[in-house]
């Protein structure tokens, strides 16, 4: 009995090694930190609107200049508990402005987070894994131009087991990559400018794909609409069998420019926001946008 019990604590301290050596935060290399180039505000402005950081970090309903006050408090109500937007204005003390660019980096590229602790991917980190450095690096910048805003908001008020954070650490071993969703066999390089758009900061399959039971994306439905992450009502399939029916690629950029459908019916609900920041795009990436949605496979039924 006594060398079952060793046994069975032998195995118990190998699980738990095993457990913690999967489950550590894995930050950017040394050498990848020190390739990030020094960011230009005028090109991380428009990766700012196309990351809709106004969306989830402005006050709900913010209008104008208020969009770009970040100070956080929206909450996010789901199934795992309550999600709550941080500040990330340029505030030192309660906001980013003391992050670097690495350290916006990890957050983005890996969700770690500058005290070397797993970030809730509430914050869409599996799609900013796909981004490019650079753009990160001229995001940084940007951000450092907006107002700072005091006020730290409270952290996420999670069920358990969510709230063990360091469980994320075996959630993104599973679920976390930096690989295209799609494996697109065009040259066109407006496809190409849109997937990148839409599967990195535009993160649109955050909220248009259905998810699994831990709340992982299923990309074997990519674009094909989901349940809304708060529970009331449905996202529609973007795909083009989906919910946009017979739209063209230019009916799709028009939308995202005007926010008016081609039945002159206009943007409702969540979309508002998303439609604003899009109105905030050259009109070469809405193109993109477009042209890579009618390019990704169909989920749903024709219309």
């Amino acid at each position: 009995m006594r060398r079952i019990l060793l046994a069975l604590l032998a195995l118990a301290c190998l699980g738990l090694a095993a457990f913690y050596a999967l489950t550590i935060p894995r930050a950017l290399a040394a050498v990848e930190i020190a390739a990030l180039p020094r960011g230009e505000a005028a090109r991380g402005e428009r990766i700012f609107w196309a990351g809709g950081c106004a969306s989830c970090h402005a006050a709900p309903g913010a209008k104008g200049d208020d969009r770009l006050r970040l100070g956080g408090g929206r909450v996010l109500r789901t199934g795992f508990g309550d999600f709550v937007a941080p500040n990330i204005s340029n505030d030192a003390k309660d906001g980013i402005g003391s992050w670097s660019t690495a350290d916006l980096a990890n957050a983005m590229l890996r969700g770690v987070s500058p005290e070397g602790r797993h970030l809730y991917p509430s914050f869409p980190y599996t799609s900013y894994a796909r981004m490019r450095p650079a753009d990160i690096a001229d995001l940084r910048a940007y951000l450092a131009t907006l107002p700072a805003v005091a006020g730290r908001q409270p952290g996420h008020d999670l069920r358990f087991p969510f709230n063990l954070r360091r469980g994320l650490g075996l959630w993104k071993l599973a679920f976390l990559s930096p690989e295209p969703v799609l494996d697109l066999e065009t040259a066109d390089p407006a496809v190409k400018r849109g997937q990148y758009l839409v599967e990195g900061p535009g993160h649109c399959g955050e909220c248009h794909t259905p998810r699994g039971f831990a709340g992982e994306l299923d990309y074997a439905r990519w674009l094909g609409g989901a349940p809304a992450a708060e529970g009331e009502g449905k996202v529609p399939d973007i795909t083009p069998a989906g919910d946009l029916g017979g739209w063209s690629a230019g009916d799709i950029a028009y939308y995202l420019e005007s926010g008016f459908t081609p039945d002159y019916d206009s943007v409702g609900g969540a979309m508002v926001e998303v439609q604003e920041n899009m109105a905030m795009l050259p009109g070469e990436d809405r193109d993109a946008i477009a042209a890579y949605l009618e390019a990704v496979p169909p989920v749903g039924n024709p219309r």
